[in-house]
């Protein structure tokens, strides 16, 4: 007896993971979960470069299914602290909302001084660090994906302090290498990790990211895929991120457009009053100015002479 159907299912060629670590609920899953602080500890260390190493970290607000329930677009970070003391808040940006850099700063500056209490001193202040993985660019002026800003002097090259830190990973300046290149860098690895997880099986994801801690990473993504209320709640958060998106491109598509009807507004403005320089010119038979000298010239310059050819008409009758 023959089992046709049995046969086809295992012919089948395995799924993709099809759950992005860039979404919200993934992402504070693996990094924001006391049952996985080897995930967190790995990442941290790869992002500020192990130096002091870390070798534990506390989970501040672990991560809870209830955040999730609701339909608000709210920031869900992880914050935690380490054995050094210091005081860390990560978040994953999937938009790029023009006053992120200002929310960054409050964040880690607010994140330091609130640890000063009444008669405490401030050499017991630790240092706070922000880290904010970017599906987007913010800095296109340079081809770095990791990007540090401590507080520091230009010149002379001096630091005053590591006590505020903000780093960001820029993920889309990240170009996975080929199939079958096993990526051998703790920071590439987890930018690789963001960038390709959901679409590689977990065995092809391991194979390519060898160090152990991926595939305890893998294995979390997996088991969002297959709990359907876990599924349920990525799915949620993974449309209000898109929904969230589309609003945005929509609002820069519509300020593109109003400042395009602005410009051209000024630009006939301008030309109007560049016409009526040359009629005046004409009148007091002067010589007209070039228009590519009149385009040139400011707003203010070209209204003043304007003026002034305009009273020289007058004054001759």
């Amino acid at each position: 007896m023959t089992f046709p159907n049995r046969i086809l299912l295992m012919d089948q060629p395995p799924m993709a993971i099809g759950i992005d670590p860039k979404v919200a609920f993934a992402f504070k899953k693996l990094l924001g979960s006391r049952d996985h602080p080897e995930i967190t500890i790995h990442f941290l260390n790869s992002v500020l470069g192990g130096d002091p190493l870390i070798k534990s970290v506390e989970i501040l607000n672990p991560f809870n299914e209830k955040d999730f329930e609701d339909d608000k677009l709210s920031i869900l970070d992880v914050k935690a602290t380490d054995d050094q003391g210091r005081l860390l808040d990560i978040e994953m940006q999937t938009s790029l909302p023009g006053e992120l850099a200002n929310r960054l700063i409050f964040y880690a500056a607010s994140q330091y001084v609130t640890q000063l209490r009444e008669g405490a001193r401030y050499a017991n202040l630790m240092p706070s660090i922000g880290i904010s993985v970017l599906d987007g660019i913010l800095f296109q002026e340079v081809p770095d994906l990791h990007l540090d800003f401590r507080l520091r002097s230009q010149s002379p090259a001096l630091t005053l302090s590591d006590a505020l830190q903000v780093h960001l990973l820029e993920l889309p300046k990240y170009t996975p290498p080929g199939d079958n290149i096993v990526v051998q860098d703790p920071l590439e690895q987890w930018v690789y990790f963001f960038r390709r997880a959901a679409y590689l099986t977990g065995d092809e994801l391991t194979s390519r990211l060898v160090d152990p801690v991926f595939t305890e990473a893998a294995r979390v993504l997996e088991m969002i895929s297959r709990s359907p209320d876990d599924r349920a709640l990525y799915e949620a958060r993974l449309k209000l991120q898109r929904d969230e998106q589309s609003r945005l491109e929509a609002a820069e598509a519509r300020g593109k457009e109003i400042g395009t009807e602005i410009g051209k507004e000024i630009g006939e403005a301008r030309g109007r009053i560049q016409g009526k320089i040359q009629l005046l010119q004409g009148l007091l038979n002067e010589p007209e100015s070039p228009a590519d000298l009149l385009s040139t010239m400011s707003d203010e310059a070209l209204t003043q002479l304007q003026a002034s050819l305009q009273e020289r008409l007058r004054s001759r009758g």
